[in-house]
């Protein structure tokens, strides 16, 4: 038990190690096929442009969100702690990464405890796997949950990335069944959370049906947890590990792109956090165009989130600018009039939104 306490730990510093300095990224997630239509006479005052919304019954200041990154090693600490404040200084959700390294250790328990220590008022999502929720129950939720005094909690599906790491689990069955006692038995509203495969309008029916209070479709085109997982490989010492960088690299292309995702799941049910390649806030402002609530961002903020909190900082003000400058030539004065902006869908991502519905 100790040894899998330590790999669950070590593979955390893993992950944020190989995020920040590899070029994980594949795949296209569809925003280049989706242009917002330019409005001439957009009548409304860029100055004022209100970006708050408001989400799960949280009044947020943005509908920017912080998706879950890290925790889970002692190295992880300070880059949680910095998003925390910047979630704070903002008013925006954040997340944190899977807690399962903290409740199999709960010595690790402040590299994610320390969120709500540098955020007493943020709107904070725990974190957990469906198959960790499947295993340990309600109990291991609820420790999750009062880890971080969260708001909600996202029960993330990460089937590839178990598919393809040596140490996975590759047993989903149960998953669902577990995901529907959870929402019966915990107040806290439930995330379900896709990791970067995208989910499919029938998953979210499914969803939603099991009680989920939102969905994060976590679509493909960003970071690629095969690439991370074929990265990992690559620098294993054991031989037995090498052949999975291969693996990894098959898989890279596998998953529903973002945009494609987004539309299946906004056109089952609401609401809904658009994430998988979200890059700066035009992407944002056609995520809100196309059906989103939220958006969540992970590897554009992880990289300046281990530098500073000024590097962080204008990372975010610069992503805020770019949304306020969509909204306003699309006349939207207010994050819910992005609902109403138009737009087009061209090339693969129309044919594959085509092919999904046919007539």
């Amino acid at each position: 038990m100790a040894d899998k306490k330590r790999l669950t730990s070590s593979r955390k510093l893993d992950h944020l190690r190989i995020c920040a300095e590899k070029d994980v990224e594949s795949g296209d997630t569809g925003f280049g096929d989706v242009r917002l239509v330019h409005n001439a006479l957009p009548e409304c005052d860029m100055r004022t442009i209100d970006l708050s919304t408001r989400f799960l019954g949280h009044t947020l200041l943005s509908p920017l969100f912080i998706s879950g990154m890290t925790g889970g090693h002692p190295g992880t600490k300070e880059a949680n702690a910095r998003l925390a404040r910047i979630a704070e200084r903002f008013g925006i959700g954040m997340g944190v990464g899977s807690q399962r390294a903290a409740l199999e250790n709960p010595v690790l328990a402040d590299t994610f405890s320390v969120v709500r220590d540098e955020a007493p008022h943020a709107f904070l999502v725990a974190n957990l796997g469906a198959v960790q929720l499947r295993d340990h129950g309600t109990g291991w939720a609820e420790q999750a949950i009062e880890m971080i005094g969260a708001d909600a909690i996202a029960i993330h599906l990460n089937f590839l990335q178990e598919a393809i790491q040596p140490e996975g689990d590759h047993n989903a069955t149960g998953c669902l069944a577990a995901v529907a006692a959870l929402c019966t038995e915990i107040k806290t509203p439930v995330i379900i959370k896709e990791t970067g495969c995208g989910i499919s309008k029938e998953v979210a029916r499914q969803c939603w049906g099991a009680g989920a209070a939102a969905i994060d479709i976590g679509g493909w085109g960003g970071t690629s947890w095969a690439a991370v997982e074929s990265v990992r490989a690559d620098e294993s010492r054991n031989a037995l590990d090498k052949h999975l960088k291969s693996l990894g690299e098959d898989f890279a292309g596998w998953g529903i792109p973002t945009v494609v995702s987004l539309a299946e799941v906004a056109g089952t049910g609401s609401p809904v956090i658009a994430s998988g390649g979200i890059r700066n806030g035009i992407d944002i402002a056609k995520c809100l165009a196309l059906g989103a609530d939220l958006c969540g961002m992970a590897l554009p903020l992880l990289r300046p989130a281990l530098e500073s909190d000024e590097a962080l900082a204008s990372k975010i003000e610069m992503v805020h600018r770019e949304l306020v400058g969509s909204m306003f030539l699309s006349g939207a004065a207010h994050v819910r009039d992005m609902r109403r902006a138009r737009l087009f869908i061209t090339g693969k991502t129309r044919q594959m939104m085509d092919d999904g519905n046919p007539a």
